[in-house]
C-alpha cells in the first residue's frame, strides 16, 4: 500500500498531475465542453455576422469569459479582444492551442461552471444571421441574349 502511494507520487513528479479528459481539454482550448456557451471555428470568426451571435450570448451571460486560440491571426484576435473590452468581460489568449486548419475552434465563450448546452456552434445556434445575409444578395442579371432566347 505504501509502495503504491510512493509510485503515484513519483509518477506525478515525473509526468505531472494527471488531467481529466485531456483530449477534450485540448480541443476546447483548455476547458471542458460542458462549460461552453458558444463556439466559433477560425473560419466562422472571419465572418462579421457571427460577432452578432457572440454579442447576444454575452448579453445572456455577462459573467462569461472569452477564450481565443493563440494560433489565430493577430488582427482577428484583436477584433474579438476589442469586443471583450467593450463589453467588459474577461478574455484569455490560449497560446498552446493548435490551428492546423480553419475548422479548429478559434473562439469559445465559457462559464466558470457546467452549463451543458447541446448546441454551441454559432452558425447552428443563430442560423437567422446567415439567412438574412443570403436574402440581401442581389440577383444576377440575365444577359440580353438570355432574355432574348427564353
Amino acid at each position: 500500500m505504501a509502495e503504491d502511494n510512493l509510485q503515484k507520487h513519483l509518477d506525478a513528479g515525473r509526468y505531472g498531475t494527471p488531467k481529466i479528459n485531456p483530449d477534450e481539454q485540448k480541443e476546447y482550448l483548455g476547458t471542458f465542453r460542458e462549460r461552453c456557451l458558444l463556439s466559433m471555428t477560425i473560419k466562422e470568426m472571419q465572418d462579421r455576422e457571427n460577432e452578432v451571435g457572440l454579442l447576444k450570448e454575452i448579453e445572456k451571460e455577462p459573467s462569461a469569459r472569452i477564450l481565443i486560440n493563440g494560433a489565430v491571426s493577430t488582427s482577428l484576435q484583436q477584433q474579438y479582444i476589442n469586443v471583450a473590452v467593450k463589453k467588459g468581460i474577461d478574455f484569455t489568449v490560449v497560446s498552446d492551442a493548435i490551428a492546423d486548419d480553419d475548422s479548429k475552434i478559434g473562439l469559445l465563450l465559457v462559464a466558470d461552471y457546467a452549463v451543458n448546452i447541446p448546441v454551441i456552434d454559432v452558425e447552428k445556434k443563430y442560423p437567422e444571421l446567415h439567412e438574412a445575409v443570403e436574402d440581401e444578395k442581389p440577383k444576377e442579371k440575365s444577359s440580353f441574349w438570355n432574355r432574348l432566347f427564353k
